[in-house]
């Protein structure tokens, strides 16, 4: 593809997926799945365009804005929509591939895409963010819709902007209809959806935990990193179930417990009300026995910890950070974040799961242990079309019950396309990816997408 620009992100995604479908039995039961990854692996549809808005002192600025609809074999195109400087086509291509498998393993009916900008929403004005999202929809609005394309939030979009984009969309297309997910609850939201992928997180995890004997979370000791939406839920969620959680981070830098100090309650609210002021963690000044250490991740700072949750942002665990993490014992590691670990950081987990059998470290990808926060997404769309609103309990029970799913899926496809030897647990990673896949490629060919 030499006359392609370089996509690195993507690229590395798409060879994440296909490295796991070659190393399988797929390719050799199904041959005719090899066309069908070469067709799935070209968005159905890029769009670019200009934003145009102006800034407090009346300054005209102008962004890229971006929406790749990927893949709607299984439904709308569904996938977040990221503000942040660092955008562009690569990572976005990147977001919506993983998307399609991702929402594939909820076993709702839902496409994937992603979408963004390169806008910086870091100290912007309210009326600047709200003039920025105002233009960005005036464009985006044509080309999406409650069964077309139903965009959400992600780094940068929390509800502030889903309001000022709803509001967009509704005045423009003069239409009243489920097309955001993530929006307040007085006006089509879901409860649960901003626990949703930390609470999914933490509940897959549960699955790993008890399918390979080392019982429940009480006692033990996990290591987050991130300190946004996801992170503060899958902490949060921890704590209540009687872990210790030792670590948090931002881009600044990483938030570890000192000797037997660990994360509270107190310190995850305290950062929440930091992080919705968009400052960073080194601001914020903890009461226990934690130290914030400037320009690092936390995975070679926090000792010997059982479960390792990266929650931040691609490709945050690193080759050498993964033998570090195998060195301090830890034993299950799952990606809050997409894509959290690099290629070569998911090789060192695979040669431990292989050599080490039932006492290795087990690594979940992102696209099966992070896929609940679009799950509650989709049932924010379900309670949409039914003008109806669900109870927090039913959303969490049906958060639960998906999240059971999409570990029984990879689990079993693991067992049926990998092979394994005695005691050794199964890849988490090519099962997921194998079972995304094979329901995405049977649901194009029934529609003559390839043949």
């Amino acid at each position: 593809m030499s006359h392609l620009a370089p996509e690195p992100e993507f690229e590395q995604a798409y060879k994440e997926l296909a490295f796991t479908l070659e190393n399988s039995t797929l390719f050799q039961k199904n041959p005719e799945y090899r066309t069908a990854l070469k067709v799935a692996s070209i968005p159905e549809r890029v769009i670019q365009f200009r934003v145009v808005w102006e800034d407090d002192a009346g300054n005209l600025q102008a962004n890229r804005g971006y929406r790749v609809q990927f893949n709607s074999a299984l439904g709308p195109y569904k996938g977040g929509l990221r503000l942040h400087p660092s955008v562009n086509l690569s990572i976005l291509k990147f977001l919506g591939f993983e998307q399609i498998f991702k929402n594939a393993l909820t076993g709702l009916m839902m496409g994937g895409g992603k979408g963004g900008s390169d806008f910086d929403p870091k100290g912007k004005s309210d009326a600047e963010i709200r003039r920025f999202c105002e233009s960005f929809m005036r464009e985006l609005s044509r080309h999406i819709g409650a069964d077309t394309d139903v965009p959400a939030g992600d780094i940068g979009v929390g509800g502030r902007e889903i309001g000022y984009m709803f509001g967009a969309y509704r005045r423009e297309r003069n239409k009243f209809e489920g097309v955001l997910t993530g929006k307040g609850l007085n006006w089509g939201g879901s409860l649960i959806r901003p626990e949703a992928t930390g609470y999914g997180l933490v509940y897959y995890v549960g699955h790993m935990l008890e399918l390979a004997g080392a019982g429940t979370y009480e006692g033990k000791r996990v290591a987050i990193s991130g300190s946004g939406n996801v992170a503060q839920y899958a902490a949060l969620k921890c704590i209540e179930l009687g872990a210790t959680v030792v670590s948090l981070s931002d881009s600044k830098g990483a938030l570890v417990a000192a000797d037997d100090g660990f994360v509270t309650v107190e310190d995850i609210e305290a950062i929440m009300q930091l992080k919705a002021k968009r400052q960073s963690l080194a601001e914020y000044t903890p009461k226990g026995k934690l130290q914030y250490i400037d320009g690092a991740r936390p995975w070679v700072h926090v000792g010997q910890v059982d479960i390792a949750l990266p929650c931040a942002t691609q490709n945050e665990v690193s080759q050498e950070e993964a033998l570090a993490l195998v060195a301090n014992g830890t034993r299950f590691i799952a990606e809050g974040s997409n894509m959290g670990c690099t290629l070569e950081a998911i090789e060192v987990f695979e040669k431990e799961r292989r050599e080490k059998k039932g006492e290795a470290i087990w690594y979940a990808p992102g696209k099966a242990a992070n896929c609940g926060g679009v799950a509650v997404s989709g049932l924010e769309m379900s309670q949409n079309s039914q003008r109806l609103a669900w109870t927090k309990d039913e959303v969490d029970q049906k958060l639960k019950d998906i999240m059971k799913n999409a570990f029984d899926l990879g689990l079993n496809t693991a067992k049926a396309y990998v092979e394994s030897t005695e005691g050794e647990l199964p890849s988490l990673v090519a099962g997921s990816n194998i079972a995304g896949f094979v329901k995405v490629a049977e649901a194009m060919r029934d529609h003559g997408d390839w043949w």
